[in-house]
């Protein structure tokens, strides 16, 4: 370079103005200086956070790079990933792109979990410069199997513990919910949820059976649950609305029963001590299932004298038996209801003595008080202006008539021996 510089100072210095030639030399010394500058980074590495399976980008921003070359590492390995625009690992996963020399981005596509960990972009001056950048990876949730309860079965009165355990990064949450509502717990309490990794129940009831959802999330789409079934054994028990249920012939009747039981019960019903009643033209059997409850109902379409009697519901399964009674009675009809109605219209008025000479001796009576009160109106007719010193001795005189016949009248009937006399 000296050289060319001497023999282009000479030629200049021999057919040209010395001026010429100090331009020569400034131009050069411009160029020569321009190369002395160091290259260096504009901006810092920004952290990436990546899910498994996604692309991850780290981009190094560079200025005044020149002929100098940008190289990615792996800072925990040592392990060069890439040099200006050429990939040197063999990880068929990276790659290395570039913004007209200014920017450089190093590309880790199917991100695994093993690549969450430093990045280094370096500058190949003297002595050399770099800076790092942090690669998060994040994973979804995923419930381990063999460390998660599956579906139990357990008697009533037992403790129960469900467990739940899960990976992913960040180390997901646990929570229990219950697939049908609100989750049972002691004392009547009810929630709607539950949190960790361990569900425990306390002398469990029928109630609590159902299905419950181990759900396992920690920010990362997308959640996962896992269904687990708690079966809860228990022997039959009947409950019946109305034991004493009243009918009459002809009616359609419905008998109830409700029943309990777990594994399911088998559910009949029988009367009178008889055989099981089983469908046909009269009865009706009816069975409506809901989880481990049974509402039983028998229909009669056409009460008969011979339907009355004692039913029995009976519901059994392997862990015991049950049963209810209901008793059918009749009930009397519209027209015994009528007639006890017309009955109670003459109470309190005097029943007719059947005795011939009292009834004689009444008509007698009858007769007697019609004349006098028949000679009473006929005086009023003829006399308006009659005497009532006359009127009231009419009304003593019959009076006193009616007394001395009512006593004729009782003697003859208390005295048996008069009894065969007949009034003339």
């Amino acid at each position: 370079m000296s050289y060319v510089i001497r023999m282009l100072s000479r030629g200049v210095s021999r057919t040209c103005h010395p001026l010429l030639t100090g331009l020569i030399f400034a131009t050069f010394f411009v160029c020569s200086t321009s190369q002395v500058i160091d290259p260096n980074f504009k901006e810092p590495i920004i952290n990436v956070t990546a899910s498994v399976g996604r692309e991850a980008i780290l981009a190094c921003a560079v200025q005044n790079l020149g002929t100098y070359k940008v190289a990615w590492l792996r800072v925990d390995t040592q392990t060069i990933l890439t040099i200006a625009n050429h990939v040197i690992t063999k990880n068929h996963r990276i790659g290395v792109t570039y913004s007209d020399h200014k920017t450089w981005f190093l590309h880790i596509r199917e991100v695994r979990e093993s690549d969450r960990g430093w990045y280094m972009c370096q500058i190949n001056t003297d002595p050399m410069k770099s800076q790092t950048g942090f690669l998060d990876v994040v994973v979804p949730p995923d419930i381990i199997d063999h460390e998660t309860s599956t579906d139990m079965v357990v008697r009533e009165g037992s403790n129960v513990t469900l467990r739940c355990t899960a990976t992913g990064s960040p180390t997901p949450n646990i929570t229990w919910r219950r697939e049908d509502g609100q989750i049972f717990l002691g004392n009547e309490q009810k929630v709607k949820s539950v949190e960790g990794k361990y569900f425990r129940i306390t002398k469990v009831t029928r109630s609590h059976m159902g299905s419950y959802l181990c759900i396992a999330s920690n920010g990362v789409p997308p959640s996962v649950s896992k269904r687990i079934m708690l079966i809860v054994h228990f022997a039959p028990m009947i409950w019946i609305p109305n034991q004493l249920v009243g009918a009459r012939i002809g009616q359609m009747m419905t008998l109830e029963c409700l029943s309990e039981a777990y594994p399911k019960s088998i559910n009949y019903w029988s009367k009178d001590k008889s055989e099981i009643l089983a469908q046909d033209g009269k009865f009706e059997p009816v069975l409506i299932d809901n989880t481990y409850k049974v509402r039983m109902k028998l229909t009669i379409r056409y009460v008969t004298p011979a339907d009355f009697g004692t039913y029995k519901c009976v519901s059994r399964n392997s862990l015991g038996d049950t049963d209810g009674t209901i008793k059918l009675y009749e009930i009397t009809s519209d027209n015994d209801h009528n007639t006890h109605e017309d009955s109670s219209e003459y109470k309190g008025k005097l029943r007719k003595n059947s005795n011939s000479l009292l009834e004689g001796n009444q008509d007698m009576l009858k007769e007697r008080d019609l004349k006098l009160r028949g000679r009473k109106d006929n005086d009023i007719d003829e006399d308006e202006d009659y005497d009532d010193g006359s009127g009231t001795s009419v009304t003593k005189c019959t009076t006193g008539l009616v007394v001395i016949i009512t006593t004729l009248v009782l003697c003859f009937h208390h005295h048996p021996q008069l009894q065969t006399l007949h009034p003339a």
